[in-house]
């Protein structure tokens, strides 16, 4: 497949404006404005591109959603927090080709009928917050941002705005709290985003490598989009592998890809024998099928499900409880407290794990586990309490075994 997020990265001054352009950078965004911003939105939809930041919602109706309020004032932010960890897939655009993020929140922009942008970055992403101002600042001075875009009646300006470490901002609603200066914690939903969301105007909250594909959708036409890959959600994807394989990295790949040939084909095969996989980050459940195809439905069928694309691979030498205590203590640490089923059910079980860790488990406790992670799945109020026990519930389905050789006898 050719590449179409990545196939600036690599290439020499890659972040500079000049080289972006002379590649047909900023030749998408010409088009675009040349549409009527409904005729964009329809484009985007054609594509079937869902949100590449977890939830996989279609990202032309969460456009579409957001063009159709009545409000004077929106807005569209950019998620470029990237904390779940085994994500590192956003942060090589925002090094390596940050004038690709720009064009597409441009094209958002005026989709959806706004002059003003953000981008939530990462704070401790301190060299591609420095990059990604330098592009702001070309893309100024070429016309690119500012009034008037490319001699059109459209303007647009970006802010940054840097976040505190926090993995609960990933989520969007916290993510929004904490641009307007408070403590970032999820707010219950409805009113979603699209209606009441910065400030309390209608706002479209995007991942970065989801906005990145609209420069080529809009270049080539949705019709052309929806046919790479996996029919149900189709185009790249940009797959984070780490953990016990040979060769780690990002790799951009069509969705529906299995998990054996994104193992054996590009990370060059597993260290020692394959165990078992987390396909979304730590905040997925195990898989133990190579054969899974790689995309939303498929992955979900198998009783995980993809989120950020973030493939943790471990092998048979490692101990899954100590992967479910790991798994755990990030979300207790994580947990912004707002919700007591969360704030307390964390904590709760990484006593339990902590006890099987060192051998002195109780029978009975396997299913409390099984059941707490039930009842924050149905309780809490955001995607962090939800998923905090994917990877121990599936780890005490999966490897019952291991828990049972810790228990107390």
């Amino acid at each position: 497949m050719e590449r179409i997020l990545t196939k600036n990265v690599g290439k020499p001054n890659s972040q500079d404006i000049e080289v972006y352009s002379g590649g047909g950078g900023y030749k998408a965004l010409e088009k675009a404005l040349g549409m009527k911003p409904e005729d964009v939105i329809a484009e985007v939809k054609k594509s079937k591109l869902v949100g590449r930041g977890g939830a996989a919602f279609p990202a032309g109706l969460k456009w579409e959603f957001t063009r159709r309020e009545s409000a004077e004032t929106k807005f569209i932010v950019c998620n470029a927090d990237e904390g779940e960890p085994g994500t590192f897939k956003d942060r090589g655009i925002l090094l390596n080709d940050p004038h690709l993020l720009l064009e597409a929140l441009v094209i958002g922009g005026y989709a959806i009928g706004t002059s003003k942008g953000f981008i939530y970055i990462r704070g401790e992403y301190y060299r591609e917050i420095e990059t990604v101002e330098k592009a702001v600042e070309q893309a100024k001075a070429k016309g690119y941002l500012g009034n008037n875009i490319l001699g059109s009646d459209f303007s647009f300006n970006v802010q940054l705005y840097k976040g505190a470490g926090a993995y609960v901002c990933g989520e969007e609603t916290a993510l929004l709290e904490s641009m307007e200066g408070s403590r970032g914690c999820p707010d219950c939903r409805p009113p979603f985003p699209a209606q009441s969301g910065f400030l309390g105007k209608p706002t479209a909250v995007n991942n970065v490598e989801t906005l990145c594909n609209i420069p080529a959708i809009m270049t080539n036409g949705g019709d052309w989009y929806s046919r790479i890959g996996s029919p149900d959600s189709p185009g790249p994807k940009l797959f984070c592998l780490s953990g016990q394989v040979n060769k780690p990295g990002v790799y951009e790949l069509p969705m529906g890809i299995t998990l054996r040939e994104l193992i054996e084909n590009h990370g060059e095969g597993v260290k020692g024998e394959f165990k078992a996989a987390l396909p979304g980050g730590v905040s997925s459940s195990l898989l133990t099928n190579l054969d899974t195809k790689l995309d939303y439905r498929s992955v979900a069928k198998a009783g995980s499900m993809l989120g950020s694309g973030a493939v943790i691979v471990i092998n048979k030498d490692t101990s899954i409880i100590d992967v479910a205590k790991n798994t755990i203590d990030f979300f207790a640490h994580e947990s912004c407290g707002k919700c007591s089923v969360c704030r307390e059910g964390t904590r709760r079980a990484r006593e339990i794990l902590t006890r099987f860790s060192n051998g002195g488990g109780k029978a009975e406790e396997l299913d409390l586990l099984l059941e707490l992670g039930e009842v924050m799945y149905d309780t809490a109020c955001c995607g962090l309490g939800q998923a905090a026990m994917n990877a121990t519930a599936s780890a005490i389905r999966l490897f019952g075994k291991e828990f049972e050789q810790k228990v107390r006898k």
